[in-house]
């Protein structure tokens, strides 16, 4: 099963997309990630992509795609993935669908008062990347592995409001585009509320 979370910055589709690889045995796959992954082994499409980081431009789509390509012919993607962040436009869409068939959307409809509200009150562990919220967590070490917890310096109001602003000029359009695929959860619920009622679309379908 192939699926695409669709939601906005601080929707919860990280924490939703690690539930389900536990779950379901699918990939996590993040461009973000696979930039990284790229650039760090120094692979073809990473060093091309590099090129363009280093000067400050936006990597072309064509350059996105063919590392999603590659990313999902590998053999762990065989019982499904899951896209986390990509496709981010209507043309990186379709351009994703010359490379692979998405079974499902699933996408976090989170009001954006909510949205700001968890982006300011968001904590980043210092050492296992482990993310919490003061609204559910206000102690100032990560209960995993006790490091200290800090803000991120982009998670202000400021940065928030114009992410929101790309999102609904750049993202929401992708609702309609996969309407007749697209199943939408009302993401301000808690986090496992949330994933149970994905959950339970998902094996619905199986």
């Amino acid at each position: 099963m192939n699926i695409i979370l669709l939601g906005a910055p601080f929707s919860g589709k990280g924490t939703l997309a690690r539930k389900l690889t536990e779950d379901f045995g699918l990939v996590q796959i993040s461009t973000g990630d696979l930039f990284r992954e790229n650039i760090k082994n120094g692979t073809d499409v990473g060093m091309l992509a590099k090129s363009f980081m280093d000067k400050g431009q936006l990597v072309p789509d064509s350059v996105t795609v063919e590392m999603l390509k590659q990313r999902i012919a590998q053999k762990d993607c065989q019982k499904g993935f899951i896209l986390d962040g990509f496709p981010r436009t209507i043309p990186q869409a379709e351009a994703l669908k010359k490379i692979a068939e998405i079974d499902t959307v699933i996408q976090l409809d989170v009001p954006f008062d909510e949205i700001r509200r968890r982006a300011l009150g968001r904590r980043t562990c210092s050492k296992c990347g482990e993310i919490y919220n003061t609204s559910t967590y206000d102690k100032p070490t990560c209960k995993k592995c006790g490091s200290p917890l800090f803000q991120r310096d982009d998670d202000n109001l400021e940065t928030v409001n114009a992410r929101l602003e790309v999102y609904a000029n750049q993202t929401a359009p992708l609702i309609d585009f996969y309407a007749e695929r697209l199943f939408v959860v009302k993401g301000q619920k808690d986090a496992d509320a949330t994933y149970q009622i994905v959950k339970n679309f998902l094996k619905g379908k199986i």
